[in-house]
């Protein structure tokens, strides 16, 4: 691999039944980041991606609980805490295995912006969930003073939902290939980046919204002409039937394959689909390859031994 694209989910990050404390955070994140210099050593380039959705919901709850006491910042800002965050723990991470390795090369975690369309369709039909459950009394208070939408999920309450709109450009992503054709291991667009919205002006405005984090992995290694794509995530590979009797693992997946179990309902909307939609995208733009796996089983997928390759 000439260059790859590690992309680390956030649920890889926060593992279920975790309670999500700093220090199993850092281990995590170790464990997601134990190839990179076994990638450098090889030759290969890496820019390293990564999902967020526990953490900003973690930061959206806080903004909640501390109301009182400090202003509440808008949904853009704790996209960007949380890539900041995270990105911090997965540039430690990465720079003391390379100093481990006795590898020379520079880490850099930047903060990126990912323009979407003010009038993309999902901010007329938010549907992603984020932050706390509320009661009904709370959400109908919550939709009257802040004009939230508001959705009840799972029985458990009601849950403010966002836009997800789709990624169009990345504004670093000049930056983010010089940096990376010159050694350097960019971490960037974690959490699908800070969703903006471009103005007559060209200037750039923050917009409360989520950016899928395989779609926006996608447009980067499309923009920084990268082939390979490793997808972290918290299940072992991709499967036909998942929760049912009929469950199968697919080690080798082809892209019209792909789409005939995507049409057929196969992967769930808000697990699995994002990612073979996000892959079959890649590989129609040019990528050759998607492997999909856990961290734990990465070097096996290399060796095909383990995990999904999409192609």
């Amino acid at each position: 691999m000439e260059k790859v694209i590690l992309s680390i989910g956030g649920n890889a990050l926060i593992r279920r039944g975790e309670s999500g404390t700093i220090e199993a955070q850092f281990h995590n994140a170790e464990s997601a980041c134990g190839l990179v210099a076994s990638f450098l050593k090889g030759g290969s380039g890496v820019i390293i991606t990564h999902g967020n959705g526990p953490v900003v919901g973690n930061i959206v709850i806080r903004n909640e609980a501390a109301k009182g006491f400090v202003p509440p910042m808008p949904l853009y800002i704790s996209d960007a805490d949380s890539e900041g965050g995270l990105g911090f723990m997965i540039q430690q991470s990465v720079y003391n295995e390379l100093k481990r390795s006795g590898i020379s090369a520079e880490v850099v975690t930047l903060v990126t912006q990912v323009v979407v369309d003010r009038d993309d369709g999902a901010f007329s039909s938010p549907d992603k969930p984020v932050g706390p459950y509320y009661t009904s009394d709370e959400a109908e208070r919550l939709q009257q003073v802040k004009g939230w939408v508001m959705r009840e999920v799972s029985g458990q309450g009601m849950r403010r939902v966002v836009p997800s709109p789709a990624p169009r450009r990345i504004v670093e992503a000049p930056v983010i290939k010089k940096l990376s054709d010159d050694g350097v291991v960019v971490i960037a667009a974690g959490g699908g980046g800070v969703p903006v919205i471009e103005n007559k002006d060209k200037t750039l405005s923050g917009i409360d919204a989520v950016v899928d984090k395989d779609r926006a992995t996608t447009l980067l290694a499309k923009t920084t002409g990268v082939k390979s794509i490793l997808n972290l995530t918290a299940i072992d590979c991709v499967y036909l039937d998942f929760e049912g009797a009929g469950r199968r693992p697919l080690r080798e997946l082809r892209v019209e394959d792909a789409r005939k179990y995507l049409k057929r309902g196969e992967f769930a909307p808000g697990s699995m689909g994002p990612k073979v939609e996000a892959a079959i995208e890649f590989i129609e733009s040019g990528g050759v390859e998607v492997l999909i796996t856990t961290p734990a089983l990465m070097s096996e997928a290399l060796r095909g031994r383990a995990g999904t390759r999409i192609y």
